[in-house]
């Protein structure tokens, strides 16, 4: 019997691939996308992919411009929330958590999160530690898997959550990546909170 691919969802390449040509210009971003192997876009309506690629792909970017990826990471990762939140969150649902105070609604959104983690975590294993303050473990996190760094790495997965949650449960969120597997750790471990004013 053949292996089972792991998947992850296509925004992890879809919205990483324009930030890296709107830093870099086209050229630069088929470089990277060549040094991951990755060859062409997913279709965004084919459902999820290989998580192997887009990995490589985040991997290949870390390697190629150390100092400037964590930004880029972020900035795909703010999009990919942004997608979710136009594609895959009911506008009745999201309507709902705006209405409750952060207190009731992280809790609800961090639950979402933990049932449709297979769509950004891969193989790596998710873990909701805590719905009040959120806090979100990835076990073996597919996307810095076999890196070593003295800090985390998780920027694009830090900006989705941040993004969701400011849009629905309140502005100003934080996600922390406390530890990440990249330091050796066993998990990549995010706490969120909400920033005071001005911050």
């Amino acid at each position: 019997m053949a292996p089972v691919t792991a998947k992850i969802g296509p925004n992890a390449i879809l919205q990483l691939v324009p930030v890296l040509e709107e830093a870099g210009g086209r050229d630069w971003a088929a470089h990277v996308m060549t040094m991951a192997g990755v060859f062409e876009l997913p279709d965004p309506a084919g459902g999820l992919i290989d998580e192997a690629p887009a990995a490589r792909l985040h991997q290949a970017m870390r390697l190629e411009i150390p100092e400037v990826a964590p930004m880029l990471a972020r900035e795909a990762g703010w999009r990919t929330g942004g997608y979710i939140l136009e594609n895959r969150i009911p506008q009745g649902a999201q309507r709902l958590l705006k209405l409750m105070p952060a207190r009731l609604s992280a809790p609800v959104l961090s639950k979402a999160v933990a049932r449709h983690a297979w769509t950004f975590c891969g193989s790596g294993r998710f873990r909701l530690v805590s719905g009040w303050p959120p806090v979100f473990e990835i076990a073996d996190n597919p996307v810095v898997r076999g890196e070593r760094s003295e800090v985390p790495l998780c920027h694009w997965h830090a900006a989705v959550f941040e993004r969701l949650f400011s849009e629905l449960c309140g502005p100003r969120w934080r996600a922390v990546e406390t530890q990440c597997c990249a330091q050796g750790h066993d998990a990549c471990r995010f706490e969120l909170h909400r920033a005071p004013h001005g911050d």
